[in-house]
């Protein structure tokens, strides 16, 4: 067999398609692994390139057969579409990650280690246990304005409600409603607990991390967004600028256009969509501060444009702000502002 240069594999739950070739570009294997055999097949094989598409596991496979001498590549899906021909299946999409992996001109996805995968999910995992905690708080406010029962916005008002079903007296809430609403009460209680429980797990884990503590200081950024920056970015020096960095995360403008006439639309929405969100979150909130109202340059852009509009665009600021300093390494330092 004639030595292999570079494999494309495409990654699944239980059988893996390898498509290898040699240093003149010609096909050597084609072959289905199941998951017990991928170890034990690449570890015969002479150290080569491996590309893969950075999806949920490709970090696992990317560290072990990193451990066997490979060099282990990573690339969004969306970057090897163009590679496929012809009809999609695993076979194809293994030549097709093959294909783009050599391209000089790829952009590829630095692997995860094993404390920053398991931060980022420790993330998800406050992600997932506050969307069903909204759920339950829009359940539990629908079903009571059905008898008219009705509080303000916020989550911070859903402690009437809550009230009203502790109190066994009352009987605005028929039974056996006011029952089964009693115990929605008592899962949203226990999903407070455990987002609580996850957040200082989150600010533990900050403590430790040196690009945390210098994210901290940013205007804005509080342990969520410090934290999951610092654990999502894997390599900084990926980024040619603070401006590209922005950019992959979907806070710049879409264009479109043709003939030399380009149309700026909506923001890109690319990326991580979850730092892109907290970004935004966080600068709401630096808008309600004094700091908006002595901000030169805030100052300019409320009297102009739209509040979301200004909120996008700091934090695209923020975003920058905070590539600069997890590349130097050093603490956030504020400019005096105009008296």
């Amino acid at each position: 067999m004639k030595k292999i240069s570079t494999i494309g594999l495409d990654l699944a739950k239980k059988v893996f398609e390898v498509h290898a070739v040699d240093e003149a570009g010609q096909v050597v294997v084609r072959r289905s692994l199941r998951r017990a055999q991928v170890l034990g097949w690449f570890g015969k094989l002479a150290p080569c390139l491996i590309g893969m598409e950075a999806c949920a596991t490709a970090h696992y496979w990317g560290r072990e057969l990193s451990k066997l001498g490979h060099t282990v590549k990573l690339m969004p899906p969306a970057y090897t579409k163009p590679y496929v021909r012809r009809n999609k299946n695993d076979a194809a999409d293994a030549a097709a990650i093959c294909e783009a992996v050599s391209r000089p001109s790829m952009r590829f996805v630095a692997i995860k280690s094993e404390g920053q995968q398991a931060a980022a999910g420790i993330h998800k995992v406050r992600e997932l246990l506050m969307k069903q905690r909204t759920m339950t708080m829009n359940a539990l406010r629908s079903l009571m304005a059905e008898f008219g029962i009705v509080v303000l916005e916020g989550p911070r008002h859903i402690s009437e409600l809550m009230a009203i079903l502790a109190d066994h007296d009352d009987t605005r809430v028929p039974q056996p409603l006011h029952h089964a609403l009693g115990r929605l009460a008592e899962s949203l209680r226990g999903l407070q607990k455990r987002i609580e429980a996850i957040d200082k797990q989150i600010v533990a884990w900050g403590r430790n991390s040196a690009a945390c503590r210098h994210l901290i200081t940013i205007p804005g950024y509080g342990p969520i967004v410090s934290t999951a920056m610092a654990a999502m970015v894997i390599d900084p020096k990926a980024f040619r600028s603070a401006r590209h960095f922005a950019a992959s995360l979907g806070l710049v403008p879409r264009q479109e256009g043709t003939g030399g006439k380009v149309k700026l639309g909506p923001i890109s929405k690319r990326g991580n969509g979850y730092l892109r969100r907290l970004l935004v979150n966080a600068v709401m909130s630096v808008l309600c501060s004094k700091r908006a109202k002595q901000d030169p340059w805030l100052i300019k852009l409320l009297a102009t444009k739209k509040r979301k509009v200004v909120a996008v665009a700091l934090a695209n600021k923020l975003a920058r702000i905070g590539w600069v300093l997890m590349m130097r390494q050093e603490n956030y330092r504020a400019t005096p502002l105009a008296a």
